[in-house]
């Protein structure tokens, strides 16, 4: 674990901790039903919260936490991803869901506004460039051909892999997906390369019958 992401924790953790054990006016919890949720959670938890109760150092950032979504989608291939990535499986799943949404809608703009800047582009010929935002621009319907849109269009969270300190990646790291200063997750890094890749190993295990996802 980050040194920083636990002394975090283990400073806020008692903090929480006590602030769930106080009495709270039904006034108060009323105003805030979502936090007065995120303190009994915390509270229930109790003596046995620790540094790597990463859902909890997570949840004690964000203003209204998903706390029963990101409980069942935290678990992906490559481990938690409130732990590699310091931030909510529900954050990850609103920025998939943009993404998927502006894939479908075929408007560019609001695929742009998933995009972090500067984009590493990978050709698929392992070629790569670091684009400004108007490179992209330029080279958009290259960087999102059908193939591209038509993989973001089935983006699903549970099919993400995630690496620790580095963020998610989908389809042998077609596309990764960083936790920017926004605290948002965005598109990074998008890998033509990887993308063909991906395919063929999926024509392959196909042709051995065993139709196998690839991550």
């Amino acid at each position: 674990m980050n040194p920083a992401f636990a002394t975090r924790l283990q400073v806020l953790a008692p903090a929480l901790l006590v602030a769930a054990c106080s009495p709270v006016p039904d006034r108060e919890a009323d105003a805030d039903p979502a936090r007065q949720q995120l303190l009994e959670t915390i509270g229930e938890v109790g003596a046995e919260a620790s540094p790597d109760d990463c859902l909890l150092y997570v949840w004690s950032g964000e203003e209204d936490p998903d706390i029963k979504f990101d409980r069942a989608h935290d678990v992906v291939k490559g481990g938690a991803i409130s732990c590699a990535t310091g931030t909510s499986p529900s954050r990850f799943e609103a920025a998939i869901i943009a993404l998927r949404e502006a894939a479908q809608s075929g408007d560019k703009a609001r695929l742009l506004e998933q995009l972090g800047i500067p984009l590493l582009y990978i050709d698929e010929d392992g070629r790569q460039q670091d684009l400004t935002e108007e490179q992209v621009d330029a080279l958009f319907d290259d960087i999102f051909d059908e193939r591209m849109l038509e993989m973001l269009r089935k983006l699903d969270l549970s099919q993400m892999t995630v690496e620790k300190d580095r963020g998610g990646f989908f389809q042998l790291g077609t596309l990764w997906l960083v936790v920017g200063e926004s605290g948002r997750p965005q598109v990074v890094t998008v890998n033509r390369q990887a993308l063909v890749e991906a395919a063929e190993t999926a024509r392959e295990q196909t042709e051995l019958g065993q139709g196998r996802d690839v991550e």
